[in-house]
């Protein structure tokens, strides 16, 4: 479970900057508190979500780790507060605040967003293609194989190597690096073999708290989807036992964990999920098992050195259908629910919310400024209340 999780989980400290073992040691402790909160019945592992990848870039770049840990903290707030409104009124007043119309397009723009940095990373640059880390063309020879060998694996692999297409790729990357000679291998001689993580405690700032806040809506409808998938798995409605309130709750207080120690938010892995179908392991003590193993493998100090020393070309590469994934999810969140784009209201909404989002739209008072996925969300939000709706006819 662990290695079908293994590939996403390290991806996203490795893009944002923070500690690879940090975000091992908070993937195990965020899912053994989701164990607790739901009283260990849901077969599911936490990590790393995706949706925070541009928030905490630029929480970092504007305010630092500390800083940006309080905002994570806060949207692990959020979670618990949508739980105990789930629990007060039922999923009604979720659907109608959060309808597919709204989702669906915010979740597009977190992929889009991220576009322009997969492509610099891909070709050898930095992410915001300021400076240049390996010459062009021997950057493509390791990020278009990678990427190849990542879609190859995600559509014909067989059984349990289908579930593991970003470490194929990794792999792939790495190897041809290790050829063309662009892996620095100092940091790992120098690591050792057992080292604290760097853990960094949060710092209150109002800023970061009020930007990353409505980040947390994307996730949290997208958590909702990864409860009725392992359901219906497993053939057990989890949304009645132990309850979605249980379980959005043990999102929120597995992100608040993370904060604590400077990891990134967490969330339910689709991956693992995947793995709980080939495998039929129904068990949710096996999570607690992989949970086990995350903890211990964080204090091995030159894995995380390893982890670093992939060089960017390889995670661009990766990147470019993992970001595009995230879009194609919102695409078809658009789709499934049968969002009417000829109605003028809805498209309205959407294009608002895309052009607002990829356009770099921002909204400041003082030193605070409304950005990014945090705005989309407000703006789709209001949108959503104050247009009318069409009157059948």
């Amino acid at each position: 479970m662990l290695f079908v999780a293994f590939g996403a989980l390290v991806l996203m400290p490795l893009i944002t900057g923070l500690d690879p073992n940090v975000a091992l040691f908070t993937a195990g402790i965020g899912t053994l508190l989701f164990q607790v909160c739901t009283k260990r019945q849901v077969p599911i592992f936490l990590a790393s979500s995706f949706a925070f990848i541009a928030p905490i870039l630029y929480g970092v770049q504007t305010w630092g780790i500390p800083a940006t840990m309080s905002g994570i903290m806060a949207a692990g707030v959020m979670y618990v507060l949508l739980s105990q409104l789930i629990r007060w009124r039922g999923t009604a007043l979720l659907t109608r605040l959060l309808p597919p119309v709204v989702v669906g397009p915010v979740i597009m723009v977190i992929g889009l967003g991220l576009a322009p940095m997969a492509v610099n990373m891909a070709i050898g640059k930095t992410g915001d293609g300021s400076a240049v880390l390996i010459e062009h063309d021997i950057a493509l020879w390791l990020s278009l194989p990678a990427l190849l060998t990542t879609l190859l694996v995600s559509t014909m692999a067989k059984g349990v190597f289908r579930l593991v297409p970003i470490s194929a790729g990794i792999a792939v990357g790495y190897g041809l690096a290790l050829g063309f000679g662009v892996v620095d291998f100092a940091p790992v001689q120098n690591a050792a073999w057992v080292s604290m993580p760097h853990f960094v405690a949060p710092e209150w700032h109002w800023q970061a708290v009020l930007f990353m806040l409505p980040v947390a809506i994307a996730p949290a409808i997208e958590h909702i989807g990864d409860i009725l998938a392992i359901s219906s798995v497993t053939g057990k409605d989890y949304l009645k036992k132990p309850g979605l309130h249980r379980t959005i709750l043990g999102d929120g207080i597995a992100t608040i964990g993370a904060s604590c120690f400077g990891g990134p938010p967490n969330t339910t892995y689709s991956e693992v999920t995947g793995a709980v179908m080939l495998t039929k392991n129904f068990n949710p003590v096996i999570m607690t098992w992989a949970a086990g193993f995350a903890i211990v493998l964080a204090f091995v100090g030159k894995f995380g050195a390893l982890m670093l020393s992939i060089p960017t070309p390889v995670m661009g590469g990766i990147m470019i259908l993992l970001f595009g994934s995230i879009a194609t999810v919102g695409l078809n969140s658009l789709i499934k629910h049968q969002v009417d784009l000829s109605q003028a209201r809805n498209l309205c909404i959407v294009a608002v919310i895309l052009i607002f989002g990829i356009g770099g739209m921002a909204f400041g008072i003082g030193g605070f400024s409304l950005q990014g996925i945090s705005l989309c969300g407000i703006v789709g939000i209001l949108l959503n209340l104050i247009l009318p709706r069409t009157r059948p006819s």
